[in-house]
Formats: C-alpha cells, structure tokens, sequence
C-alpha cells in the first residue's frame, strides 16, 4: 500500500468561525448596556460637580461676586463671566472669570442660570439640561442637574 503524503491545511471552519462570533455577540448583548449605562451616569457625576459648590461655574461665580459685589444678573447670563476684560463696563471687572467650553454640560447644552434664583433666592439658580437636552426648568421628576434640592 501506499501512502499518499496530503499536507492538510489549516484554518478554520465555517462552524467554528460562527460559533466565535455568535459568542462574541452574546457577550457584546451584555457588556455595551452596561457600558453606556456607566457612560451616562458619568456625565450626570461631571454635571453635577461643574455646578457644585466647589465647581469651576460656582468658582468662577464667585469671584465675579467678589470684584463687583453681585452675580451676574440672569439677562447678563453666564457669558458675562467669559468677557474679556477690557470690554466690560465696570472697571472692577477682572474677568474672563471661565473658559467658553466651561459652561457647556458634557451633553454638549449650555448650562442654565438664573439670579436671583427661583430656589436660592440670594444668590443664583444654575443647571443642565440633562441627558435628554431639555430644559425642564429644574422641575421634581425633571432629569435636568441642579444646584439645588425639589421638597
């Protein structure tokens, strides 16, 4: 008898690729959820630290209080805290106070202000929009972030 010398080839099967990937696909199901869901409660964390007492708005805010002794009114707006100094009318101004990217939550919206505030009569309202990118006004069982607390 005699033998034939095959070289068998390698690689892998139709089976094995298909069974790789729908196992990949399964636990793609499982992880992505989680991650997004981990994502978005990050964002909320970012938000709720820029508008916190110890943030960079509430930072900026304050020494924008301290050189002209008031907030900048709701009209003025958290703009006024990005002039550059020689634009502004008061000469106590010692400003730009924060960045332009500062006043944007991470959802990309421009957080909103209000002085004097609806809930910190005062001093000032401020507060994101959320994930959803509508501005609820803060309201209870809205999900925009604010800087105070609905009884």
């Amino acid at each position: 008898m005699r033998r034939e010398n095959r070289k068998r080839k390698s690689g892998f099967t139709l089976i094995e690729v298909l069974l790789v990937a729908g196992i990949l696909a399964i636990l793609a199901a499982f992880v992505v959820p989680a991650l997004f869901g981990q994502a978005t409660k990050a964002k909320i964390d970012i938000a709720r630290a820029a508008i916190g007492r110890n943030g960079p708005l509430a930072k900026a805010l304050e020494a924008y209080k301290w050189d002209l002794g008031r907030f900048p009114e709701t009209d003025e707006g958290l703009a006024m805290l990005m002039m550059p100094k020689g634009q502004a009318d008061d000469e106590r101004y010692d400003g730009p106070y924060i960045k332009n990217d500062e006043i944007k939550d991470p959802w990309g919206s421009s957080f909103e202000y209000r002085s004097p505030g609806e809930f910190h009569e005062d001093e000032y309202d401020l507060w994101s929009p959320g994930p959803n990118r509508e501005d609820d006004g803060g309201k209870e069982g809205s999900d925009d972030i604010k800087n105070w607390i609905v009884k």
